[in-house]
């Protein structure tokens, strides 16, 4: 049986959590049910004594001796949320926003950490709330210059608790690919079902007629549209261009089918179908792990560097610590990978002036 982490074992420790829709009402769901003893605010009263009834929450309000934070407002509330955290308990704060770059720029703080967590339901708000949202999920870590070591580990930790893929990115390439693979495609499913719904004419006939690929494609136009205007905002820039590309690809389509381009039409249709083929499954833990051990000097941003170098190397790290010497102003990071991919991070690691030690794991 796998042994539990500390943080996985809960131990009476305490947590809060500002903004308790579906990913802070998860959050605090799977906290509460891995043992953390959780403190809820929501703007709204009856929201957060919803959550204390369904035992989501154990009480209102942030507990000063919180050992983490996490902020689960819309965009545009969570800078506020987070100086509200980082004022009114000791300990390190994130937040779950999909946009980051504003966030980022705007607290600077060696107890924050900036991530954002790649789940989501068609079901809103508290009532769609469940502790095993995250399992699987990719949740991006985007530590800013600031941001402390211990906090880079300590969120490791929670996204590991949470049975989530952690993946270490910089603000503005979170930004960047979460406009491709989140922004747009919401925004392109709402286009879809807005064209069948303004055909009035054949409107119920052709509702009637959506089959799965319809369905499939429009499915995440059911979620809450409230929280897409400030994103829209925020990450306007790289929503922008990757509509703009997707835009040029419907028009090469648009094109090809009015002059009966049928090369054309199958070769779009062909490369589309094995990018979609390559899409990677959630990552199960693997028969082989190895133990890297790395030497870095004890000062922030070592472990962004490493984590983001993991990444890069598509090396997915399965557990993480760090521990300081008493010897002087140096630390050891052990990452715990698949072994096949452990010589790729060890020579990824040399090439940028660390010296690693790789030990397989019986």
């Amino acid at each position: 049986m796998r042994e539990l982490s500390e943080m996985e074992a809960g131990g009476g420790r305490t947590a809060g959590v500002i903004g308790l829709g579906l990913i802070g009402g998860s959050i605090a769901a799977a906290l509460t049910h891995i043992g953390f003893r959780v403190g809820g605010v929501d703007q709204d009263p009856e929201t957060v004594q919803r959550a204390i009834d369904l035992e989501l929450i154990a009480h209102d309000g942030l507990p000063a001796d919180a050992e983490m934070t996490i902020v689960a407002t819309p965009v545009d509330a969570i800078a506020d949320g987070v100086a509200h955290a980082l004022r009114e308990t000791r300990g390190w704060v994130t937040d779950t926003g999909s946009v980051k770059g504003p966030v980022a720029a705007s607290i600077a703080d060696p107890r924050f950490v900036p991530s954002h967590p790649m789940a989501g339901s068609e079901q809103s708000g508290l009532l769609g709330a469940r502790p095993e949202l995250f399992r699987g999920a990719a949740w991006v870590i985007c530590p800013t210059p600031e941001t402390s070591d211990e906090t880079v580990a300590a969120m490791h930790e929670l996204v590991i608790a949470l049975g989530a893929d952690c993946l270490t990115l910089t603000p503005e390439a979170h930004d960047r690919m979460v406009a491709t693979v989140s922004h747009v495609p919401h925004l392109t499913a709402a286009a879809l079902m807005n064209v069948a719904a303004t055909r009035s004419d054949e409107h119920a006939a052709m509702l009637r007629l959506a089959a799965g690929g319809f369905r499939d494609m429009t499915r995440i136009a059911a979620g809450s549209p409230t929280i897409w205007p400030p994103i829209c905002v925020q990450n306007g820039e790289a929503i922008t261009d990757a509509l703009d590309d997707v835009i040029g690809r419907l028009q090469y389509l648009r094109d090809a089918v009015a002059t009966a381009d049928t090369d054309g039409i199958e070769s779009s249709l062909q490369a589309a179908r094995e990018a979609r083929a390559s899409l990677p499954t959630s990552a199960a833990l693997p028969a082989g792990l190895s133990e890297v051990r790395v030497r870095v000097k004890d000062e922030s941003g070592q472990l962004a560097t490493i984590t983001g170098l993991a990444a890069e190397l598509n090396v997915n790290i399965f557990n993480m610590e760090i521990a300081h010497s008493a010897e002087g102003p140096t630390g050891v990071v052990v990452l715990l990978v698949a072994t096949d991919t452990a010589e790729a991070l060890r020579s990824g690691l040399l090439d940028n002036g660390y010296r690693p030690s790789v030990r397989p794991l019986s």
